[in-house]
Order: C-alpha cells, then structure tokens, then sequence
C-alpha cells in the first residue's frame, strides 16, 4: 500500500543488483565498492538494501535491513565485518512480495548448496513453481519470487552451480536479471527476453588480474572505476571466478523485449543502454515532442528532476529560453514524521516550490517523463496558476500509460491510470492544463533507435510479449513457511 503523502506520480522503481569478484591476493574491500555500486542504483529501490560476502571457499555472510543505502551502513563495523572476495548487492522497491524485512535481499539459501542470491524482475509462474515446491515440503522464509529462483537453484541436484542455473533457467517464465554467488564465484544470468537491464564492467589492475563486476546500470560502473565491457545478453549466463569472466548462452531463444521505459524513466540519465546515453536519449524525446506538438509560449519549464532532460531538448527544438519554475527540496527521500492535516494540504510542497518570479505572466510549456494516477499533476499545475502563470501546456515525454507492468515494475491498476478510457483533452481537463500532449510511440523508437520488435512496450499498447502474462496476473499470493537458522 501507498502511504498517503507519498506523491510520487511515475511508475515505481524496481530493483537494481551488483556483483563483484575480486582475485584472491588483491587488495580489495569488496563490501565497500558493493555498497559505492549500490549507492549509484538507489534511484532502482529505496525500501531495502542489503550486501553479502564471502572469503573464497569461505561461510557466506550477509547484511540486509529496510532504509536507504546510506542508512542501512551507516555503520562502518557494519561495512568492515563484510569480510572476502566476492560479493553481491541490491537494492528493493516491492513489486511482488510485501515490503517486509523477510523480503529484503540478497536472500541466503543453504539447501544442498549455500548461495546468496538478488534479483530484478518478476516471475509470472511463480505461483505454480512455489505450489511444487511446497509439494517437496520445501520452505520460504518470504513471499518474494526471487526465493524461489533461490531455492530451485540451491536444491538442484546438478554438479555445480553453472549447471544448476543451465537447469533451472528454461524453468523460470518472466523477468530476471539475477545475480548471485557460492564461496567461489559469481554468476550473473537475464532472462531469454532481456526484459531488466544487465551490464558487465571490469576494474583494470596495474600488473594483476583484473575484476570484474556486474550491476543493473552501467552508472554504477562510473562510480567505482570501472570500464563498461558489455551488456550481459538474454539468455546468457556469465561467471566471474578466479579464471575471470566466463559466459555461456543457456536460453537465448526468446523474442528480445527490453523495457521501453527504461529508456523514458528508470535508467539514471548518466547510465548506457543500448549504446546511447540516456541524457541524449531523453534529450532526443524532449526534440520530437516539440516536433508532434508546438505551441506558442514563452518559456519551458521542467518538473524536475525527471522531465530535465526531455525539457532541454524541447527548449532547443523550440528556440525557447528554459528555466527553473520550481525549486525542488532533495532531501526528500522518506519521510518518517507525518506532515499533520493542516500541511498534507499543501504536501507537495514538501518536495515543490514554485517561482512567481520565474513563472508569473508566462505562456509556460510544462516537461515531465510520464503520468500514471495524475494525482501530483493536478497539484503542480494549481501551484503554478497560483503563482501567476498565464497558460500551461503539458508535455509528456511518453505515451499514456495505460496498462500495468507485470515484469517488475509497480504501476497502477489500469482502473487508477488518468489515461484509461479517457481520452487526451479529457486528461487535460481533469489535470487543469491548458494543452496537454503525450510524444507518440513511435517518436520513442526514432528517439531510442529501435522497434518494437525488440522491447516491451505494454505498458501502452496492452502488447505483452510473453504468452500467458495476464493470466498470470492476481494468482500471487505467496506463502512464507519459517526456515530454521543458516548455520
């Protein structure tokens, strides 16, 4: 459940994961560049963050809590009793499963192999893999889907992990950019479809092997150091050991469908994807907007800081000045003291200000990246009208969502999305703007150089690319059995 003064409008993050593994005999604290990676994906989740270690050939051990990065170590013993070689990261905003400490990640299994494992994505037959196993009298510390990613690979019978994952990965339907490690190796795996984003990334060492790590987003790799070497592929499995990288494709046979929306909204704009930089991306989108919609204005305005760049490059498409119509309190984040009646009327402001003096007497055109429920819209447009603003034009820099994602992002039900069944100008009405105007789909695939051939774009055409997805949908309903405690 939302809280009430939660006034995030967008679809919600998802998850973000890294890995690393550095050779034994180096100098390197790889709980500390764990929690430097973590800390570059928090824009993924920030309900949970956790980091586990292990010494190679050494007891896996973990720490995992509720919070942001930031105040989940914010002890440094904590940081330093995070002791080994190999480690892996993630960071959590619930999609499947509640937002609980059980389901905090990495999540450490010890059936016939011990493993940590973080996942981004969503599993639509997880209903049907968790009856099996509990038909095996297997049992769930959580109600999270990436526990039973967990458990099918710590159960498997297979050699070594490598072969486990090649036998359990044809099993799994739905979306997993999953990292995980025993006591020696890392491994990394996507689902066949390339639904979440997966990056390679290595350190260079002067005269000694280099390490390797894998993360989410390249951005994580520009924080540590790191040179971006690839992207992992659908249906690719990679392994970072003491022989250094090694992969293999296990199911690469799926229709690729990379998320369109990571390109829009998710990604950190200083992240890679696809070869492109998403600050020009999104810059691109804001050009084509302007291209689909003119208007006669005076100055362009972002709502920051997610419509930025696409406000940019309309500003320079239309050869209009841009400038800054709110002033935004980054601090936040969370907040844990309720605001009380007599404020929650005028909660936005927790994280908007206007400027009258920017914005007073102006024909403003208004840049965000998306609208779902149009709860803040509403607000942001009746702040700048109270400030003085003569019109306002919306522009979105994506189509109207109108279908929710079952592939690991929280969005709306299709009920509370302000696009279904309405069409744009009754939007606008109900948003209080003068005009209002969503950038086309295809203006996202000129902007992004690709077709919808290779992504998911369901969440505004209603298109799911793997059979069987909305009937998967409100079947999950997961039980949590407690385990006894990790030895």
């Amino acid at each position: 459940m939302r809280p009430p003064d939660d006034h995030r409008d967008g679809p919600r993050d998802e998850c973000g994961v890294f890995g690393i593994y550095a050779p034994e005999g180096q100098d390197v604290d790889v709980a500390r560049l764990t929690y430097f990676g973590l800390y570059a994906l928090q824009h993924r989740g920030q309900e949970s963050a956790g980091i586990a270690t292990a010494p190679e050939h050494g007891q896996i051990v973990a720490f995992r809590e509720q919070g942001l990065v930031s105040q989940v170590f914010k002890a440094e013993h904590v940081l330093r009793s995070l002791v080994g070689n190999l480690a892996i990261g993630h960071v959590r905003y619930s999609t499947t499963g509640s937002s609980h400490w059980e389901n905090t990640q990495p999540i450490i299994r010890d059936d016939r192999r011990a493993l940590a494992l973080a996942h981004n994505g969503n599993l639509i037959n997880a209903v049907e893999l968790h009856s099996e196993l509990r038909g095996d009298r297997v049992a769930f510390r959580s109600t999270s889907d990436s526990e039973i990613i967990a458990a099918l690979l710590s159960r498997s019978r297979a050699e070594d992990i490598e072969d486990a994952v090649t036998e359990v990965m044809p099993r799994l339907q739905g979306a997993f950019s999953t990292v995980l490690m025993t006591d020696d190796r890392v491994v990394a795996f996507r689902d066949p479809h390339g639904l979440r984003p997966l990056s390679i990334g290595v350190i260079d060492v002067d005269g000694g092997q280099p390490i390797y790590c894998v993360a989410s987003e390249t951005c994580a790799f520009d924080l540590l150091g790191a040179r971006f070497v690839r992207d992992v592929e659908p249906g690719e499995m990679v392994v970072l050991d003491r022989r250094g990288l090694r992969s293999r494709i296990v199911n690469g046979a799926g229709r690729r469908a990379f998320c369109l929306f990571e390109y829009i909204y998710f990604a950190r704009p200083d992240s890679r994807m696809s070869g492109q930089r998403l600050q020009t991306t999104r810059g691109r989108m804001g050009e084509i907007l302007w291209r689909e919609a003119p208007v006669d204005a005076d100055l362009v305005i972002a709502i920051p800081d997610s419509g930025n760049a696409a406000a940019r490059g309309l500003a320079r498409a239309a050869n209009l000045p841009q400038d800054d119509g709110f002033i935004k309190n980054r601090y936040v984040a969370r907040t844990f003291i309720q605001p009380g009646q007599q404020l929650r009327r005028n909660g936005l402001r927790l994280k908007f200000n206007p400027l009258p003096e920017v914005v007073a007497g102006r024909r403003l055109v208004v840049v965000d990246d998306s609208i779902v429920r149009g709860n803040t819209m509403p607000q942001i447009v009746a702040m700048l009208r109270d400030a003085g603003a003569a019109e306002i034009h919306l522009r979105i820099s994506s189509p109207p969502i109108k279908h929710p994602c079952h592939y690991g992002i929280d969005m709306s039900t299709r009920e509370e999305m302000v696009a279904h069944n309405r069409s744009v100008a009754d939007v606008a009405e109900l948003l209080g703007a003068d005009s209002l105007h969503y950038l086309s789909l295809a203006g996202v695939y000129e902007a992004v150089g690709g077709d919808a051939a290779h992504h998911c774009d369901a969440c505004f055409t209603g298109s799911y690319p793997l059979p069987g997805t909305e009937e998967a949908t409100g079947k999950f309903a997961l039980e949590a059995v407690e385990l006894p405690v990790l030895r």
